[in-house]
Formats: C-alpha cells, structure tokens, sequence
C-alpha cells in the first residue's frame, strides 16, 4: 500500500492517535526528502524556494485529499519540525511551561512541567534520536562520537543541551534538553513580598549574594530574576559555562567558557575569563556558577572593589555553602592556610540566598542569610 493510500485510509478514522499522525507525518518526511520531491532549502518540483507550509500543504492536497483541515495543519507542523526543527521534540521545544526535554534512549520521551516529569506519548527510535543530535550540533561545529562521547550544547535562544552516547550511554543514546529562558520569572515567584524587598534592596545597595541549592532548585532562574533589580546604567559582565542569564539590562557583556577539543588543548575556563573580565571596567561581574578555580579569583575580585556581584552554588545549606566555597578555593590554592580563606570569604561576601524545590516542584527560597550576622561557620 502506497504511502498515499494508507494514509487516506487511516486519516478516514476520527479518532487517529497522536502516536498515528506523528508516524504519518514521519513517513511523509521521509518520502518527499528521499524521493526529493520537497528538497531542504531547494524546490519543490517547479516551485523555487525553501521548505514551507505551503509547499508541504499543496503536496498533501494532491496526494491525500481525505485530509480534514486540522490534520492538514497539524501534519504540515510536524513535517516541518522534522525538516527544520528537532523533530519530534519540537513541539516541546514550542511550549514555554516545559524546562526539561529527557530522551532516555530509543523510546517514550520524558518532559518536566511546573518541577514534574510526565510522560509524553511521543516515541523516538535510534535513527531519530542520531538524526536530532546532528541537528543540534552540526550547526554549532561539535562533533560527538565514540571518540568524544559526549558534550554541552547551547541553542540560539540559550536552551542547554547535553547529549551522551555509546558507549558510555549502555541504552543511549541520552538527550536532556534544559528550557531555561523559555519563562523569566519576577522575584516575586520565589518569595513573599517582604522577602523580595529585602533582595532587591541587597541588589540596589550592591551586596555580594551567592544562590545555593541542590540540582533542578531554580538557582540559574533566582539569579536572573536578581540581575533584574540590577540599576540599568550599570556595566555587567557575566560569565558562564553555558549562557543561560537572559538579563534585560542595556549594558550586558556576556562570556563564556570554552572546553578543550579532542586532543585535550583550547580549553577557556571561568577563571581565566573572570581576569580577563576585571580589566573590561565592570560595574558588576555575574558568574553563573562557581565550581571551581575560579572561587579564589572572585572573592579576590569582592575585595578589591567589584562589589554587588552574583553567582550560584551548588550546595545543601548555607552553611554547607561556606565549606563548599572554602573546598574549592583550597583545592587550587593548596598553600593559602584555610584561615585565611575563610576570613576572605566572610569579609567578601555579603549574603547566601538558599533555593529548595518541594516535592510539588516548587521552588522556593527557605533562607536568606547575611554572613556578617553568622560569623565564624
């Protein structure tokens, strides 16, 4: 049965799954690109011009007059995803309440929603999974095989995605796609009133704030909504391993880390920037996570005046965070005495600000906490 035929007769039941017209629609892609009759960015026999709805609409109306309206649309929109976007995934890349897209392998597709994973009725085979990973890093001159089995992509509207495959990935290969950007979210949506009111005057009054939490806690979502109290006069300079901050200040300059290539040489990381930042006459430097070397660089940075910056950690307390921070910067600093760590980050920083996602999938703050009122940790 032609692809014509048994889709007419399919189409014929009202009650067509979404599992059925995203497999038509599939078949459909396949058939008009392999037989080259909607080329990519070509033509489409005499029609010059690149994929569109109207040209996957005509071929539709030509060979599957059965089609109602709807199916015409919803159809047309998912052979274009497949042709131009993420494929199936697109329709989840489209809807601003999802923040996490996970392929697990060949299989059902996973979404989180409002801090919850669902399922999807959306399946992908190993074949589609390989063809959505070229469309994510061919453009951005990545190459992912079992030489490098793995990598962080950032999209155009900063969505981050890491993508894992055989043979580290045993049922891969593995896509999680983070949506951070797809909502920006006031202040107000992580606190009561007053509690915001005290943030922003922490921001006006140039406070240096560190945002703790564990994963999925909505730091990276806090620390922007913060940068928003930001005066919009002021120089700010951001620096992160994959730009998430959408900052609606006028005067943003936004850095980010390099990874080595292949060959383990290139590598650009977050302390090398935040030196290279100090000499671009920053009103304020945001660093999106501090992880590691850098932690010396930034709390030198507090003391010499770079004050009211920003920056996350991942940690479990407040309290947890100071030893984390104090970790890290005697990690790359074996020779300074931990003493004199600890005096400088107490001295530098100003407050630590700690997020926690219930079980609902809120995410909230539970502690705002000024370092000079709990002196030695």
């Amino acid at each position: 049965m032609t692809i014509a035929t048994r889709t007419a007769h399919e189409l014929a039941n009202p009650a067509l799954s979404a599992e059925k017209i995203s497999a038509i629609a599939q078949a459909i892609h396949s058939h008009i690109i392999n037989n080259g009759e909607i080329s990519n960015g070509e033509h489409m026999g005499s029609h010059e011009g690149p994929l569109s709805k109207e040209l996957i609409w005509n071929f539709l109306q030509a060979r599957l007059p059965h089609l109602s309206e709807h199916l015409y649309e919803e159809i047309t929109r998912r052979v274009l995803a497949l042709a131009t976007g993420l494929g199936p995934l697109q329709t989840f890349m489209e809807d601003e309440l999802i923040t996490e897209i996970m392929v697990n392998g060949p299989g059902m597709v996973l979404i989180e929603r409002a801090g919850q994973i669902h399922p999807t009725d959306v399946s992908v085979d190993a074949t589609t999974i390989q063809h959505i990973i070229e469309r994510i890093i061919a453009p951005l001159g990545l190459h992912i095989d079992r030489r490098q089995p793995f990598g962080d992509a950032r999209l155009a509207d900063g969505t981050r995605v890491n993508i894992i495959i055989p043979p580290l990935a045993i049922d891969g290969p593995y896509i999680t796609i983070r949506r951070f950007g797809a909502r920006r979210f006031p202040l107000e949506a992580f606190s009561d009133a007053n509690t915001t009111q005290v943030l922003r005057q922490l921001v006006l009054d140039k406070a240096n704030i560190v945002v703790s939490g564990g994963t999925g806690a909505g730091k990276t979502s806090l620390l922007n909504a913060l940068a928003s109290a930001i005066p919009a006069g002021e120089r700010v300079v951001t620096i992160e391993d994959a730009a998430e901050l959408q900052l609606a200040n006028q005067h943003v300059v936004r850095l980010e880390t390099r990874p080595s290539n292949p060959d383990g040489i290139g590598a650009i990381d977050a302390r090398l920037l935040l030196r290279n930042a100090l000499r671009m006459r920053p009103d304020r430097i945001i660093i999106g996570e501090v992880r590691g070397s850098e932690v010396f660089e930034m709390l030198q940075a507090m003391n010499i005046g770079h004050e009211g910056s920003l920056s996350t950690c991942h940690a479990n307390s407040v309290a947890d965070t100071i030893h984390r921070l104090e970790m890290m910067a005697l990690l790359y600093n074996p020779g300074i005495p931990l003493e004199a760590i600890r005096r400088q980050i107490l001295s530098c920083l100003d407050v630590v600000v700690h997020m926690r996602r219930s079980a609902n999938g809120e995410r909230k703050i539970t502690e705002v906490a000024k370092l000079s009122e709990l002196g030695e940790t």
